[in-house]
């Protein structure tokens, strides 16, 4: 592959990773909505584990999703390592191998993070 290929395969990885969050946001969203308005205190466990369960699901795959695409990222990066003569910006996106790493542990951490506090929410422990 040349560098322009690569480029615009690194770019459709960005792409998948900020896809793959928007089926949590919008699944949070509506659970915090529900949660402001209380309409979460008076279901029954059933329901609150129901909610617990697809908002793990939900979060769950789009993490995998996102893993993913880091992944193939970094293979993209030490591929664009090979390609002699790079421009600017594909010398950038070279150079971005720590931050894939990095972004692959902080997406974890903050999904570990955040649903912790949707299970305490949603069951009520604070």
């Amino acid at each position: 592959m040349n560098e322009l290929e690569l480029i615009k395969l690194w770019n459709q990885k960005r792409s998948q990773i900020v896809s793959a969050q928007m089926a949590p946001t919008l699944m949070l969203g509506v659970v915090v909505i529900a949660l402001a308005f209380g309409k979460l205190t008076d279901a029954t466990s059933a329901i609150n584990y129901l909610v617990i369960g697809v908002v793990a699901a939900t979060g769950l795959l789009a993490t995998i999703s996102q893993y993913a695409a880091i992944r193939e990222a970094e293979a993209l990066v030490k591929d664009l390592a090979k390609v002699s003569d790079l421009s600017a910006t594909g010398t950038v996106i070279k150079d971005s191998a720590n931050y894939l790493s990095m972004t692959k542990l902080v997406i974890v951490a903050l999904d570990v993070a955040v649903f912790t506090l949707v299970v305490a929410a949603v069951l009520g422990l604070w």
